[in-house]
């Protein structure tokens, strides 16, 4: 098992995808870590500001010791970030939390579905599942700003749908299964809970098994706090409630265990 630890990276490169959107590569330790679906914690230099902001891996490059986020920009903290140039420093924390089940994949067809900014840690998802028999990847813009589409076009069956129809089909990226009479056996997807809601929804009314990564606030990022909590089937063991830590238990659920 992996040991998530605190260390001072260092900005390798960093680019603007979209209005709003950054794509950092850091060199760390944790890249040789990271497992897909996981997030690292990354701290500001603004002494008032306590918090570390949680950013999902977009993709590793374990020979180098590289890891890429590709973030967009919210607040302050996502703000400072993306002023970094090559060489800054950085403190960061992970790898943290729970990945997909790659093995779900083996021999089956597969949706990777993502959404917004839920669609960069569905990359490395694509990237390390290399024994199913199928990969349609799903993903669901708000305009024709593609950011990573031609990143993950390179591993599977590519579907895209935009909000405002600039770019594939008009709608979200649930609406591209039914217009293009997609079919899987398992469904893996990350996006804003609205969309979650629909892909839990779908998997119910098919009976196949869809892993869920919850995008949440989080505060201290390490299941101490209880500041970013999900309603579950079962009663969790830390605070003996039908509560799950998402940055912990999570950030990916089996989507039939949680309530959204």
């Amino acid at each position: 098992m992996e040991q998530k630890k605190k260390e001072q990276a260092v900005v390798y490169r960093q680019t603007q995808r979209a209005t709003g959107v950054f794509d950092m590569w850091i060199e760390t330790s944790i890249a040789k870590q990271a497992r897909p679906g996981q997030f690292i914690s990354v701290y500001t230099q603004n002494r008032s500001a306590l918090l570390p902001r949680p950013i999902s891996v977009c993709e590793t490059d374990k020979e180098k010791g590289r890891l890429r986020i590709v973030y967009r920009v919210a607040g302050t903290g996502t703000k400072e970030f993306s002023a970094y140039k090559s060489g800054h420093r950085i403190d960061v924390l992970g790898p943290l939390g729970n990945g997909f089940p790659l093995e779900e994949a083996k021999g089956k067809r597969v949706f990777i579905i993502g959404g917004g900014i839920g669609i960069p840690p569905m990359l490395e998802l694509a990237k390390a599942i290399t024994d199913a028999a199928s990969k349609d990847i799903i993903l669901g813009y708000r305009n024709n700003e593609l950011f990573l589409a031609e990143d993950l076009k390179k591993y599977g069956n590519m579907h895209i749908a935009t909000e405002d129809g600039s770019a594939g089909i008009k709608g979200h990226a649930l609406n591209i299964i039914e217009t293009e009479g997609l079919s899987a056996d398992v469904i893996f997807a990350c996006g804003p809970m609205p969309m979650l809601r629909a892909v839990k929804h779908y998997a119910d009314m098919k009976s196949i098994p869809a892993y869920i990564s919850l995008e949440e606030r989080m505060a201290c990022g390490v299941g101490a706090c209880l500041g970013c909590v999900v309603k579950t089937k079962e009663i969790d063991h830390h605070s003996h409630v039908n509560n799950a830590r998402i940055c912990t238990d999570g950030p990916v659920y089996l989507a039939e265990r949680v309530e959204i």
